[in-house]
């Protein structure tokens, strides 16, 4: 009797317990607990996330950090903007995109949560002090942005197997963005009308290099057609509205890069097509130039053995105004649109991430772009 005087209690205390459990873990049986990895994100006590936001303030390298922004299908693309390009800060916005769930920011301490980092190749230092530390987040994509020629920027060794993307002007990138293109014209824009013209050759230019293929041309050319020059490099700086005026006065312009490189055709094309002169293209060969805009809407050097028989075929345009009008056919079905520098970028690059969730690696940029 003693001993049973002892253990009653006991006993009744075990019962209890099992009653408390049992109630416990038949309450709402249907919930779920996550585990605690990549999921944490979406569930986690207060205390712990509290915790975690701290750590990750303080140190956006940790690669311990849970990967809270695993691709949801169902959740915003968030798009880092790691460094500005060239310090120069364009508009978070994409409303001109035709895109919904596209969340862009600056704000490095939402590392651990972007789905994507956009990175300026020119304004990474060498020592890749200024990125990052690998290894990327599983989830994550970092995308290495450039719009300067292989000519006009320099490789860096330790870029090799950083990225997950390109984008760049060339259409091989995997986000392809150029400095211009041409886009179907609509009943609401207004129809071509040739302006005005008193001058024949026009060039426009601030850097100067006399090993430059463009500068040796010109001093060819020259020699048989007068070219009225403007620019820095003629003592003749424009403004944009001076800029605009000069072209719309020449009936051609020469549209020469500073340098031959892959798909490097840039704004020197497309604004004196645009404002309606017709461009003398000296950069990639007629044939890449033809993967962007029309055969018949521009002259290119290589078309000639010699500036001097160029300079033939522009005398003659100049006395047939029918035959020079035919470089602008392409107007009635085309119009020009530039390139938003930075913001477009951007914007394509947080579409691309939206639209194509599976993994994807650059192993070999320096080879790709300078190779």
């Amino acid at each position: 009797m003693a001993c049973w005087a002892y253990l009653r209690p006991t006993l009744f205390s075990i019962v209890a317990v099992l009653c408390f459990l049992h109630l416990f873990l038949s309450y709402r049986s249907d919930i779920q607990y996550p585990n605690f990895g990549i999921y944490a994100g979406s569930f986690c006590p207060a205390f712990l996330c509290a915790e975690k936001a701290q750590t990750n303030e303080s140190n956006p390298d940790n690669s311990t950090e849970i990967q809270a922004a695993s691709m949801d299908a169902e959740s915003d693309t968030l798009l880092l903007i790691w460094m500005w390009p060239f310090g120069f800060k364009f508009d978070l916005n994409c409303n001109s995109f035709n895109m919904s769930r596209c969340r862009m920011t600056d704000d490095k301490s939402l590392y651990h949560k972007a789905h994507g980092l956009l990175f300026h190749h020119r304004d990474i230092n060498g020592q890749l002090s200024n990125m990052p530390k690998l290894p990327r987040l599983t989830f994550q994509k970092w995308v290495w942005f450039n719009m300067e020629s292989p000519a006009n920027s320099f490789p860096i060794p330790g870029l090799n197997r950083v990225f997950n993307l390109t984008c760049n002007y060339r259409l091989d990138s995997d986000i392809p963005v150029p400095y211009g293109y041409l886009e179907p014209v609509t009943s609401e824009d207004e129809s071509f009308k040739l302006p005005a013209k008193d001058k024949l050759v026009c060039w426009i230019v601030s850097n100067w290099n006399p090993n430059h293929r463009r500068v040796q041309f010109y001093n060819e050319l020259r020699k048989h057609v007068e070219v009225h020059t403007y620019g820095r490099a003629f003592g003749k700086p424009l403004s944009d509205q001076e800029y605009q005026n000069t072209v719309l006065s020449c009936k051609f312009y020469l549209s020469f890069e500073n340098s031959n490189s892959r798909d490097y055709i840039t704004e020197k094309l497309y604004s004196p097509m645009k404002i309606g002169s017709v461009p003398i293209a000296l950069g990639p060969s007629r044939q890449m130039y033809e993967g962007h805009i029309p055969a018949d809407s521009f002259i290119h050097v290589d078309d000639f053995s010699t500036a001097k028989k160029l300079a033939q075929r522009l005398l003659y345009l100049d006395q047939n105004p029918a035959e020079y009008m035919q470089f602008f056919n392409w107007k009635s079905l085309f119009k020009v649109k530039h390139t938003y520098f930075g913001r477009d970028h951007a914007c394509k690059t947080c579409k691309y991430l939206q639209n194509h969730r599976g993994y994807h690696a650059v192993n070999d940029l320096n080879g790709w772009y300078w190779g």
